[in-house]
């Protein structure tokens, strides 16, 4: 999609979408991972997986989140499309190994406890993190910070989320507009 493409990563909840509108609101050009690439799978093969309707325990959260997955066709088809200066692939997934060697620079979303557990706090009931066992794992997660791709760069996602877009579009060389 992009010349140069970015991928703007973090824990469900550090503000990826809010990054996102930012992005779109300043005539940017944005895919929405979590909407138009994601899906529940296997990291390794792709293979579509059923969500088990009844799951609400700790291992059925940790399966939901360790099979959110992007279809990485769509990621490798996306970019090979160079018909715009700049594509930012805002979202998060398990597989990101299969594709980020693609991305110009990767980007995560930093923010602290308390800040996540505000945002996930305020989220509907069907959005994730907000049953007590998805906001444990969360947790963990944001304390081993295990999901965190290397040679990322790490943003502080707690500030306004129009600073944290002048950050990242300082490191992209481009333009704050």
């Amino acid at each position: 999609m992009g010349v140069r493409n970015y991928l703007i990563e973090g824990i469900s909840g550090a503000g990826k979408t809010a990054v996102a509108e930012e992005l779109e609101r300043r005539n940017r050009h944005v895919v929405h991972g979590d909407r138009a690439l994601a899906y529940h799978g296997d990291p390794d093969t792709g293979e579509p997986w059923a969500v088990p309707a009844d799951a609400h325990d700790s291992d059925a959260a940790r399966q939901r989140h360790q099979r959110w997955i992007w279809n990485v066709d769509k990621v490798r088809s996306l970019i090979a499309d160079r018909s715009r200066p700049e594509t930012f692939f805002c979202g998060g997934s398990r597989n990101h190994g299969r594709y980020i060697d693609l991305f110009d620079r990767i980007f995560v979303l930093d923010v602290d406890l308390d800040t996540l557990k505000r945002r996930v706090a305020g989220r509907a009931d069907d959005e994730f993190g907000a049953k007590p066992a998805e906001w444990a794992m969360l947790a963990g997660l944001h304390a081993t910070r295990e999901d965190i791709p290397k040679g990322a760069t790490i943003v502080d996602g707690a500030q306004p989320v129009a600073s944290v877009v002048d950050e990242i579009l300082s490191h992209c060389g481009a333009s704050k507009s």
